[in-house]
């Protein structure tokens, strides 16, 4: 992944080396790009029910960084090759660049809490990987 999008952009600690496990990004990016994406990369699960008030505590369990951005609708990321033809959520558009992407930022083995969400329904995506959504809602 550093080979094409840049030293230190992919910090991966667990299986960056060990095989089956290992993707390369040309797997990745044929797959997103025919819309198939690779189904071990997702958030799980994919709606969750809340109640008001309730923290959200989200775990990266995967091998590379991912974010947990809040999105008005499901959109693509800051990387187009992995958007599927879908348009850069605004909200993504601005990458790690972007103070608000990189808040949202969650590193291999680390994790984010989330709160005050209203009540109603949030979605939220990976602006890395636009195929990793999920929706919450709040009671």
């Amino acid at each position: 992944f550093n080979a094409v999008l840049g030293p230190d952009f992919c910090k991966n600690v667990a299986l960056a080396y060990v095989t089956p496990f290992a993707t390369t990004f040309s797997d990745l990016v044929s797959k997103a790009a025919a819309g198939t994406p690779d189904p071990g990369w997702d958030f799980e699960p994919d709606k969750l029910t809340i109640k008001k008030g309730t923290p959200l505590i989200v775990v990266d369990q995967g091998g590379e960084l991912h974010t947990f951005t809040e999105v008005a609708q499901f959109g693509g990321g800051f990387i187009p090759p992995l958007n599927n033809q879908e348009a850069a959520v605004p909200e993504c558009a601005g990458g790690f660049k972007d103070l608000a992407v990189a808040r949202t930022r969650i590193l291999q083995g680390s994790q984010l809490q989330v709160t005050g969400l209203s009540k109603g329904e949030h979605y939220f995506q990976c602006c890395v990987h636009p195929w990793m959504r999920v929706t919450v809602d709040v009671k």
